[in-house]
């Protein structure tokens, strides 16, 4: 029935209230959205498989509801509510729901939506290089809040368990097996299989930590590139899963794992790495990415078992969805792959480029950044782009304060390190003490210690602390007079730290390539690499 009326429905441009000239339908795996004019209709596939059900109209039905609200979350333009296809399959008409009578039947129910251009999607947009580091920065932004404002699964709940993880994760193997058997790529998969069971039960403690903790929430589920949307220049999070809300109901982290992976299935580890730097700036949820690489095979499965499902229902002839399927089980297996961490310590006055000029740096190499002008702030409760002395008068620069800074930072330091992945401490490190307590924290692990020394003549510094206190919307609140102070208090590098560092002039934009020894640059990660 279903199918038919989707046919009919493309044949009747009456059936429609708004006038349109001509409607297109784009089919996935589980659903058919019909474009009309600058409406779109989303319409359930009457399907039940392992992981939804849409087998009756009533399952449909509360589907599109729950459809619905959990999207007008993060896109209340989008989604404009759920509409009913009612008269008979010759004369369908589509009505909203407060519009049907009683008696009226009811042919099938669909979610109503705003249309927007299919350009515009994420997916879309990193294909065609227009995917610019501005839209990353607001991403980060949307999806931080969106986190912060999202539901908390109660202690009573089923989600987000240490055995529901594993389970969903499971899950993905035996459809993508099928898609791949008898190829070479049966043993990647049977390689990541193990992995994934084994990582699972070794990270089943903190799963239940994450858990109580609070981190389980009601994000979005379905992350990836082709669910987010630029309108009005900003990204928009819709189709959010609404068929299991063991999908969505998750750790924010795994969350946030499937955009990253997928940002790295297009070729663009650096935006991925510049994501999950500006998410982290957020929400300062530093002490579980342990679970990344986890969290991220785990998404590479899922899309390969899309792709795989889709492959089926094709009877193996979309070449497109084989590609599909090959590439995500290779990724997931780049997730698998452990890396060499190592302390990266910025030492510098204000206006030496800390930030500015190690942005590339993380981003080319996949380094987790800690700014101490965040972190700062976070200790007394404010918000990174606040200005401290409206909110707490006797301020947050006090030596107290810079003490309790500095060793925030060496145990965030100390958590990601340990997590297995490298970290850089973007802080002025100005004495000696402070940058022993942090290199203390390196030498304990074992690590590497990486030194950055950055400097720029004097009037260089001032003109750019000048403009950034003239442009605002920076965590750091020094003016010239606290660079004036940076530079007579300065304590050189000596001894041992001499050992471990690089000078850098950033007068001019850093080729770290041509800066850093090529053992330094060894830490690389793979254009198309995870974490």
């Amino acid at each position: 029935m279903s199918a038919a009326l989707i046919a009919r429905l493309r044949q009747t441009p009456a059936a429609f209230a708004h006038g349109v000239q001509a409607i297109d339908c784009i089919e996935t795996h589980i659903s058919w959205v019909l474009l009309a004019g600058e409406h779109a209709y989303k319409f359930k596939k009457p399907l039940a498989l392992d992981f939804l059900d849409y087998s009756t109209l009533a399952l449909r039905r509360a589907a599109c509801e729950e459809e619905q609200r959990i999207n007008h979350r993060t896109a209340p333009g989008i989604y404009l509510g759920v509409v009913a296809v009612t008269g008979t399959l010759a004369a369908p008409r589509i009505v909203p729901l407060q519009a049907l009578g009683a008696t009226d039947p009811v042919l099938e129910w669909a979610v109503h939506m705003r249309r927007f251009a299919q350009e515009d999607l994420l997916s879309h947009r990193v294909d065609r290089g227009e995917l610019q580091p501005a839209h990353i920065d607001r991403l980060a932004s949307h999806l931080a809040a969106f986190h912060a404002a999202a539901a908390v699964a109660g202690a009573d709940s089923p989600w987000g368990s240490p055995a529901s993880v594993r389970e969903a994760v499971a899950h993905n193997f035996d459809d993508v097996r099928a898609a791949v058997a008898n190829t070479p790529l049966a043993a990647t998969l049977q390689t990541v299989q193990r992995w994934s069971e084994v990582q699972g039960g070794q990270l089943r403690t903190l799963m239940a930590q994450r858990r109580e903790q609070g981190w389980v929430r009601e994000g979005h589920g379905d992350l990836h590139l082709g669910n987010l949307v630029l309108i009005d220049g900003q990204p928009q999070l819709f189709d959010a899963i609404e068929f299991n809300p063991g999908f969505r109901w998750i750790d924010v982290l795994a969350d946030i794992a499937f955009v990253l992976m997928d940002l790295q299935a297009h070729g663009r580890a650096d935006l991925a790495w510049r994501l999950l730097n500006a998410y982290l700036e957020h929400t300062g949820d530093y002490s579980a990415l342990q679970l990344l690489p986890y969290y991220q095979c785990y998404r590479a499965m899922v899309r390969a078992k899309v792709a795989a499902l889709r492959l089926s229902q094709q009877q193996g002839q979309d070449d497109a969805a084989r590609r599909a399927v090959a590439g995500y089980l290779q990724l997931a297996i780049r997730c698998t792959q452990a890396r060499t961490p190592a302390l990266w310590l910025v030492n510098g006055v204000s206006g030496s480029g800390k930030s500015s000029q190690t942005q590339a740096l993380i981003e080319r190499l996949g380094i987790v950044r800690i700014k101490a002008d965040v972190e700062r702030k976070r200790l007394h409760g404010l918000p990174m782009l606040a200005r401290s002395a409206e909110q707490i008068p006797q301020g947050i620069y006090t030596a107290e304060a810079t003490r309790r800074t500095y060793e925030r930072l060496a145990e965030l330091a100390r958590d990601v390190l340990s997590d297995g992945l490298p970290v850089l401490v973007d802080a002025t490190c100005l004495k000696v003490a402070q940058r022993g307590a942090l290199m203390a924290v390196a030498q304990a692990l074992g690590l590497p210690c990486r030194i950055l020394a950055l400097d720029a003549p004097v009037e260089v510094l001032r003109q750019r602390v000048l403009q950034r206190v003239q442009a605002g919307g920076d965590p750091s609140e020094a003016d010239l007079a606290v660079l004036e102070r940076q530079l007579q208090q300065r304590e050189p590098l000596q001894g041992e730290e001499l050992a471990y560092a690089i000078q850098v002039d950033t007068s001019r934009p850093v080729d770290w390539a041509a800066v850093l020894p090529a053992s330094w640059m060894s830490d690389a990660v793979p254009p198309a690499g995870c974490s």
